[in-house]
Order: structure tokens, then C-alpha cells, then sequence
């Protein structure tokens, strides 16, 4: 699958990890936002399903075991970016899944530099990726629900 300048949407998928009024974040180690903080996700490898992709990066990314809390994205994202000549650079489509731990040790794995637990009230002072960004800020009320 070519994640840079595709010839297709491709469809990736979040895990929005919640416990006690806190939120998983990881460092981006690779392109889009790379060196910018987000949920733990990916794309959604050909003959997986969205659900089992949830649960494959989440515990790729962060080390932890997820439960999936609600059977339904809490929202779908369009992140399309263009390059300094317009073209098409990347193009994602991204569903988010609330998820809370069932085991495992938080630390940071696959292609990511960090995972933390972060206070839902201190997210928006990290450096985020543009898209997680517009999420937090669409969902925040509701993600302190959980």
C-alpha cells in the first residue's frame, strides 16, 4: 500500500484510549505529523477488519490490551494534504474508536517515539497532529464522559 502520493483514499483507524479522566497520546515517528502527538492508529491492512485493526495498533503503538467501549466510530476524518506543489500527498480516511485498557504496560512501540497518559484538561498543550487536533475539540465534552 503507498501511503505517500496514493492512488486511493486509504482507511486508517484510532484507538481513543480513556481511563480515569486521562487519555493515551504517542509521538508520531514517521510521516504525516511526524514528531507531533496523537492517538495510537494506522491503516487498516488488506483482509483486516476495522475493529481488529483497533486492537492490533493500539497495542502495536502503546503496549496496552484494548477493550472497545462503544461498537461505532465516534467520528470519521477526512485528512487529505497537499505538498508545496498541490499534489496530493496523503489521504486518509480515519474512524476513532473509544477503547479503555483491559492489560498491558504502557510504552511506546511500533513507529512511534512516546506513548504517555495525559489529562483530557492538558491534551490541547502538545504539539498534535492537525486532525487529532479538530477531533479533541469536536469530542471533548463528550470524552469526559468516560
Amino acid at each position: 500500500m503507498k501511503r505517500e502520493y496514493p492512488n486511493q483514499p486509504i482507511v486508517g483507524i484510532g484507538a481513543v484510549i480513556l481511563e480515569k479522566g486521562r487519555i493515551v497520546l504517542v509521538k508520531r515517528g514517521v510521516e504525516p505529523g511526524k514528531n507531533r502527538w496523537s492517538i495510537p492508529g494506522g491503516a487498516v491492512k488488506l483482509g483486516e477488519t476495522i475493529r481488529d485493526a483497533v486492537l492490533r495498533e493500539a497495542e502495536e503503538e502503546s503496549g496496552l490490551i484494548i477493550r472497545i467501549l462503544v461498537d461505532r466510530p465516534l467520528d470519521a476524518i477526512d485528512n487529505i494534504m497537499a505538498d508545496e506543489n498541490a499534489q496530493l500527498q496523503y489521504h486518509y480516511a480515519l474512524l476513532q474508536f473509544l477503547a479503555c485498557p483491559k492489560s498491558g504496560t504502557l510504552r511506546p512501540g511500533g513507529d512511534v517515539l512516546d506513548a504517555i497518559w495525559v489529562s483530557l484538561g492538558d491534551v490541547e498543550g502538545f504539539n498534535l497532529t492537525d486532525s487529532f487536533r479538530s477531533f479533541f475539540r469536536k469530542h471533548r465534552k463528550e470524552l469526559e464522559q468516560f
